[in-house]
């Protein structure tokens, strides 16, 4: 799937990719971005649901597309075993599949509950049920663990890696828990403003904009003063990043952090801190090039 579109909502522009993105077989994007990004709009263009200007090149059906959208409502007067029943208009006790999918979601307990009775998680699971067993070569999952404990988040997430890791689905997957990103996508798609500010592999794009890999650390001015010769990222308020380009700088870092009795983590494929600093350079730049049509006018 190749994507160039522009939307709009009256007059204003709430996505624009003009330089062509591509989805290919079997990849696994995480698509993030602030609130209004244009993350959930991508999505609905793509399900074409929304008018657009530009281009969506693909070989699939609409049918062939499964979304499991933020919210999702279902009626309270029956069991969810006969929700399912009837949205999928088969049996449960006929259909294997089925019965494959309630047994690796651990969902048995929830078929004679009302959804209404269900708790966030296994609110979810039925939705995530409902799109997995149309066996869609695209699927698109916007916030599927939205509101959910940590906890209940990972079981979730390690449950949906699990279930496609052999599968050769394209996964695009919504979110704003960067942590769940890090296990389950090898793509990430940054929007920001409605426009995108990178997209690649997850690796490299960490190692463009982090280095090769990130030490944090507490904010406070120890810390500050102790590390201010050293390389920083921009990081949430509550941290310092520190930003490693090789192995003998990271080295000297962890023997002073160590020697400081400093708490520190470390990573190399911290999404949180990349796209932080993904944002601050377009948006940089794209300062840059106002004041310079300013210059030009």
């Amino acid at each position: 799937m190749v994507i160039i579109v522009q939307v709009k909502y009256g007059s204003q522009l709430a996505l624009s990719i003009n330089e062509p993105i591509t989805f290919e077989d079997g990849d696994r994007i995480g698509i993030i971005g602030s609130n209004g990004a244009g993350k959930t709009t991508l999505v609905k263009t793509i399900l074409g649901l929304t008018n657009y200007q530009g281009s969506i090149v693909t070989d699939l059906k609409p049918e062939e597309i499964a979304v499991h959208m933020q919210h999702n409502h279902y009626v309270n007067t029956m069991a969810v075993k006969h929700i399912m029943e009837t949205i999928l208009i088969t049996s449960i006790k006929k259909n294997k599949k089925l019965q494959e999918l309630i047994t690796f979601f651990d969902f048995e307990e929830s078929l004679n509950k009302k959804y209404s009775a269900l708790s966030g998680g296994q609110k979810q699971r039925l939705t995530i049920i409902l799109v997995l067993i149309q066996d869609s070569p695209l699927v698109f999952f916007d916030e599927v663990t939205s509101g959910l404990d940590f906890e209940t988040r990972q079981r979730l997430m390690s449950k949906m890696g699990e279930w496609y890791r052999d599968k050769n689905t394209t996964l695009c997957v919504v979110s704003h828990y960067y942590e769940e990103l890090e296990q389950l996508v090898n793509k990430i798609l940054i929007l920001e403003e409605g426009q995108v500010v990178d997209f690649g592999n997850k690796d490299e794009l960490f190692r463009d904009y982090c280095g090769k890999t990130v030490i944090t650390i507490e904010n406070n001015k120890r810390n500050e003063e102790l590390t201010k010769r050293l390389i920083k990222l921009k990081a949430p308020n509550h941290l310092i990043a520190l930003s490693c380009p090789n192995n003998e700088l990271e080295y000297e870092i962890t023997e002073l952090l160590i020697r400081e009795d400093i708490n520190y983590k470390r990573s190399n494929n911290d999404i949180e801190i990349m796209s932080i600093n993904a944002k601050a350079r377009f948006l940089d730049n794209k300062a840059g090039g106002k004041k310079n049509e300013e210059k030009t006018a």
